[in-house]
């Protein structure tokens, strides 16, 4: 089991050095390619006016707001292809296919965050940044798409660059075919993994297999997991998720994306929404 394959999504944000460095974590552990990607959103079919009422022409705007988008695209692409040399990563072409960590830059014509969904699924993993209070981006709609139009699991690095990623494994399983399939998804990372928690927070649990139950799977595919049952008591289950992960030492979180829909967490909370808002540690969800 492995993860040769991992698209990484290049913006412009503050914890951009966070999901190079998450995703170069990642590929050490596998020898994979690392593929950059920056899809951006669309350009807003506008209709600008002049203060005097006058039409200013569509189309001095949208040649405007193209060659930004090339900058920005040339600027992250000159940024992505510096960490690899700073970090003694080759490229693409000059070493065997597959015979250590190597990168390349995806020279998309398509803007929008779809092609994170389309290109993602010849891919294993896609990393993405994980959205920040107050900012643009990481966006949140770049996540959701590779999350729901990929099919693969996608890791959500932190603000912050993390040490390590997999040695200490939580999976906040809570008897959804979400945290079931994430679970088969990231596979290559339990097997790998020194310490796995099969966490489950009694007050969070829909109808399913018991944590030890899944902790019984995993150990026949020859993963020594161990399971912690918790109360959420006064908080919130993804609090107390996070507060678990914090006490367990993990490295990694593993988590089925919204269990419940996205309008009902966006209405009562939820855990998922939760950890997209607070989480300090690396995040592999799927849906």
């Amino acid at each position: 089991m492995t993860m040769r394959g991992i698209l990484v999504h290049v913006d412009e944000h503050r914890a951009l050095q966070s999901v190079l460095t998450s995703a170069l974590l990642v590929a050490k552990r596998f020898d994979s390619q690392l593929d950059g990607l920056h899809a951006r959103p669309g350009a807003p079919r506008i209709i600008p006016v002049a203060p005097e009422g006058a039409f200013i022409p569509a189309s001095e705007i949208v040649e405007d707001l193209e060659r930004a988008d090339r900058d920005l695209d040339r600027q992250l692409r000159e940024r992505f292809e510096t960490f690899m040399r700073e970090h003694k990563v080759p490229a693409v072409g000059s070493v065997l296919p597959g015979a250590e960590v190597a990168a390349a830059w995806r020279d998309e014509a398509v803007a929008g965050y779809e092609a994170l969904g389309s290109l993602g699924r010849a891919y294993d993993l896609l990393v993405v940044g994980r959205p920040l209070p107050g900012a643009a981006v990481p966006s949140m709609s770049a996540l959701e798409t590779a999350l729901f139009e990929s099919g693969r699991p996608i890791l959500i690095a932190p603000p912050a660059p993390p040490a390590k990623i997999g040695e200490v494994v939580v999976v906040a399983w809570n008897g959804s075919t979400e945290t079931a399939r994430t679970i088969a998804l990231a596979m290559p990372f339990l097997v790998q993994a020194e310490t796995v928690v099969v966490l489950s927070v009694e007050d969070g649990m829909v109808p399913g297999p018991s944590g030890g139950e899944i902790a019984q799977g995993l150990v026949r595919n020859g993963i020594a997991a161990r399971t912690q049952q918790i109360r959420a008591g006064e908080r919130s289950t993804g609090a107390a998720i996070l507060e678990e992960c914090a006490a367990q030492g993990a490295d990694l979180l593993l988590k089925g994306a919204y269990t419940h829909s996205r309008l009902r967490q966006m209405i009562f909370g939820g855990a998922t929404s939760h950890i997209l808002g607070a989480a300090e540690l690396p995040v592999i969800m799927a849906h």
